[in-house]
């Protein structure tokens, strides 16, 4: 039996990649005693803020990619992290977290239990 559970990460001043393991840690429910994969816990709110104010080491903000394909010939777009940021910095951090989750019919509904914003907490 599992309780209604909310959690909350501050965003300002973490790295992305490591802030984006520990939400798909608690989202998945991995980090409770009676974790179990086939009967997952999703009943466990996840909140974000401040994802504006995330950190990238290295040189991610200009060599890392996102590509978006639409499905015609030349449709394909790509975008610099930098970009990202300035158009959503919410998506980026959606995207960390989606592709740390298993790849199975869960992965939706745990993405259901994630709430992100730009600012302060609301």
């Amino acid at each position: 039996m599992s309780t209604n559970r909310e959690y909350k990460f501050n965003a300002a001043g973490e790295i992305l990649g490591r802030l984006a393991t520990q939400v798909a840690v608690v989202l998945r429910g991995k980090d409770s005693a009676g974790f179990s994969p086939n009967n997952p816990d999703l009943k466990r709110k996840v909140t974000v803020y401040n994802t504006d104010k995330l950190k990238f080491t290295g040189s991610k903000l200009t060599n890392k990619k996102y590509h978006q394909y639409s499905g015609y010939p030349g449709g394909l777009r790509t975008r610099t992290l930098a970009d990202q940021l300035a158009r959503d910095s919410r998506e980026v951090f959606r995207l960390a977290v989606y592709g740390m989750l298993p790849k199975n019919r869960l992965r939706n509904k745990f993405m259901v239990n994630l709430k992100l914003y730009k600012g302060e907490a609301k």
